[in-house]
């Protein structure tokens, strides 16, 4: 067993769009897993757009890292030494182990994963925290029914994918928004949508009108993953009574596109005479409807029912600039880093 950790912790703070130069890899010696404690090596690492918020110094639903410290982040890995009793060498356990080649953390934080169910990267994307919250969106926040018209914003992401397709099961018609023609064909031919606009081909007003042409009844249910001039297009072409997710807004993470963005009071006036129903949420608020979501998603998957796409960079120096693109939009589907081996 390697006896030294590789990390990559948080050099300097952005400003703006991250670069490489905001991250440094580190080598630390192997930690013992204390009492109650579990050492796993990870083999899959997750990125997901809301680390970028984790980079700046600002107050927030989470505190940021600190300067220096180990990148926050979900991952898969192997249970490599216990000393907890839920856990056993060989084990493959989830956890916020971070951008790092292995960690030792409280049994009782992490989750064990079945490799019988599907691979176990998807429980960084599908089946874990992508895909329950597009579940809790499309259910709970949305409350699609079924003749509904949604719209679903990074269509084919991690959490778009699953958004959609958990849509189409309810019986509504899903519009999906992504950026690129090869994603569009994608999430319609692949992914059902009964129509994708392109946002990078259309500029505020041609999404507008593209959005019209593909729901001339309105939309009833809008997935907010961006922000920007989607979603300046989704309100709109809001129903009146509509419901919108508020999930992320990854346009703006980086300070990007605010001097171009829709006021605040047309934005207000659009909620207010349209009676749209607006909720932001966080989906660890919701983590306890885990079991639930498991068991209704996991079968559909294992069966290919619900399909989803990765994208995969290789091995943890990769990280920086996968997530750099990731935020680009440069990712098609859930972004991993493969760190380690699969057993």
């Amino acid at each position: 067993m390697s006896q030294t950790v590789r990390s990559m912790t948080l050099a300097s703070r952005p400003t703006g769009q991250p670069t490489a130069q905001n991250f440094a890899l580190t080598e630390t010696a192997m930690p013992e897993p204390a009492e109650g404690e579990v050492l796993v090596r990870v083999i899959w690492l997750s990125l997901d757009p809301y680390m970028r918020g984790r980079m700046d110094d600002a107050k927030s639903y989470a505190p940021p890292v600190e300067i220096g410290g180990i990148m926050e982040g979900g991952a898969v890995g192997e249970v490599i030494a216990s000393r907890h009793a839920g856990f056993s060498e060989g084990d493959i356990a989830l956890g916020a182990f971070g951008w790092t080649s292995h960690a030792a953390l409280p049994g009782d934080a992490l989750r064990k994963v079945d490799p019988a169910i599907a691979p176990i990267q998807t429980a960084l994307g599908v089946l874990g925290m992508p895909g329950i919250t597009a579940w809790v969106g499309v259910n709970r926040i949305i409350g699609i029914q079924q003749g509904e018209t949604a719209l679903i914003s990074a269509a084919t992401g991690a959490v778009g994918t699953l958004a959609g397709q958990l849509a189409q099961i309810k019986g509504a018609r899903a519009i999906g928004v992504a950026g690129g023609e090869e994603k569009c064909a994608y999430a319609t031919s692949e992914l059902g949508y009964a129509a994708c606009l392109d946002h990078k081909a259309l500029d505020a007003a041609g999404l507008k009108e593209a959005l019209a042409a593909a729901a001339p009844g309105g939309v009833d249910g809008y997935f907010e993953n961006v922000g920007g001039k989607t979603l300046e297009a989704a309100l709109s072409g809001m129903n009146d009574h509509g419901r919108i997710a508020l999930c992320g807004m990854i346009a703006w993470y980086s300070g990007r596109g605010l001097d171009e963005a829709m006021s605040l009071p047309a934005a207000w006036r659009a909620i207010l005479v349209k009676r749209l129903k607006v909720e932001g949420f966080i989906i660890f608020d919701h983590m306890h409807l885990y079991p639930e979501f498991l068991a209704e998603v996991a079968p559909m998957v294992k069966d290919g029912r619900i399909r989803y796409r990765e994208s995969i960079a290789e091995g943890l120096e990769a990280a920086p600039d996968a997530f750099i693109s990731m935020l680009e939009g440069g990712n098609f589907g859930k972004q991993l880093v493969r760190v380690g081996d699969d057993p």
